[in-house]
């Protein structure tokens, strides 16, 4: 017969100074928490980029704002080139095919502005060519051009040249008829001067197509036609 199952007293044993020897269960701790500063670092960068963002569109709207103002009280205007005379000094064909070539061109430069300028610089070229076959070349003056000025530039431009029979042949055909066209390149690097203050350099392409009467040395020449384009670090304008 198994012995019957133990009872809990339903008392508790105090000791002499009345304090129970049971002793309750250790409090528990309070595991200590740490606020995160993750959502706090995340709203200062976006306000952080919110004030960037503000400052650069007052910057544009505030240099928009001067480009505007200057254009407006300076009322720029584009300068204009054309070929005022053109000489012949030289032109001579040999038995082999090669020509020599030296002309005197007169280029007229007008800047209609009156408080911007413009600096010519030094490495200029200027080249006549004949049925894309280089005649001869030379190179602009540098100069200091002031607002409301016209300049008339001298230019001697000289070569040899290889011409083969056909191309000779229609040159001669060409000055029969008294209509020969050419083509004068002129690039010139230009430093834009807005009253003292000077703005970076551009380079300008001037491209002239003329027809002229005759290329005798020593003759008169008239230019029967001439059309020019132009372009701005190559990109073209429409003039």
């Amino acid at each position: 017969m198994g012995t019957a199952p133990e009872y809990q007293p339903n008392y508790v044993m105090l000791n002499y100074n009345n304090s129970s020897t049971i002793r309750p269960p250790p409090q528990r701790r309070n595991i200590p928490r740490y606020q995160s500063n993750h959502h706090h670092s995340h709203g200062g960068c976006l306000k952080c980029v919110f004030c960037c963002f503000c400052f650069l569109i007052v910057l544009i709207i505030l240099l928009a704002s001067s480009i505007a103002f200057i254009y407006i009280a300076l009322n720029p205007k584009m300068p204009e080139y054309n070929v005022a005379s053109f000489d012949v000094n030289a032109f001579n064909m040999a038995p082999d095919f090669s020509l020599y070539t030296e002309f005197a061109v007169t280029v007229k430069a007008n800047n209609p502005n009156t408080d911007i300028s413009f600096i010519y610089g030094k490495d200029s070229s200027v080249v006549v060519a004949y049925s894309d076959s280089t005649l001869c070349s030379g190179k602009l003056p540098a100069f200091h051009q002031p607002g409301v000025n016209t300049t008339l530039i001298q230019v001697v431009l000289t070569g040899k040249s290889e011409f083969g029979s056909g191309l000779q042949e229609a040159l001669m055909d060409n000055r029969e008829t008294g209509k020969i066209p050419l083509l004068v390149m002129v690039n010139a690097p230009i430093s834009v001067v807005l009253k003292s203050f000077p703005l970076r350099e551009v380079v300008v392409n001037v491209n002239c197509s003329l027809v002229v009467d005759n290329l005798a040395p020593n003759k008169k020449v008239r230019i029967l036609s001439s059309e020019y384009a132009y372009a701005f670090n190559g990109m073209k304008l429409q003039m």
